[in-house]
């Protein structure tokens, strides 16, 4: 856990200041390529922490890993809207006005719903592979994981002006 506490921290420390940054900073920006590149690394780590909290059987791990391929590609679709929301964030910083606020919002509630929504569909499918109990430590994890991203990001985005 500290390992991937580590990695999100680095990940964010490199990724938000260059989306955010303004005309005053001239570190150069982080490319998509170099975003792609962090996430798997994360992904790398997630799923290093997962199999090692989990403690699967093999029975387990051959139904878990399948279904949780599908997920983590779902959630990535749901991550980029999130990280074009912190581009679009990052270029208007200076200038948001109550339109864009408003905008902004709605984005931000539409990517939460889809990533509860996403649970909540594969909820079956995990509970399949590993019965209640296990799919819902599995849940436990992932929450886990999600939110110590989310503190990092929220740590490291400016509020609004």
């Amino acid at each position: 856990m500290k390992k991937l506490l580590a990695v999100c921290a680095l990940c964010v420390c490199f990724v938000v200041p260059a989306l955010a940054q303004t005309a005053d900073v001239s570190a150069k920006p982080i490319t998509d390529t170099d975003i792609q590149l962090l996430r798997s690394d994360l992904q790398a780590d997630k799923n290093d922490v997962i199999a090692h909290t989990m403690k699967f059987t093999d029975a387990e791990g051959t139904a878990f890993w399948p279904v949780y391929k599908a997920y983590s590609q779902e959630q990535a679709k749901i991550g980029d809207a999130r990280v074009q929301l912190i581009k679009d964030y990052a270029q208007n910083y200076a200038n948001i006005d109550d339109a864009k606020a408003k905008d902004m919002a709605q984005r931000q509630f539409d990517i939460d719903e889809k990533y509860l929504k996403l649970r909540k569909d594969y909820w079956p499918k995990f509970e399949k592979a590993l019965g209640a109990k296990r799919a819902a430590k599995f849940y436990q994890v992932d929450n886990r994981l999600t939110m110590m991203v989310n503190l990092q990001l929220a740590s490291d985005i400016p509020l609004i002006p």
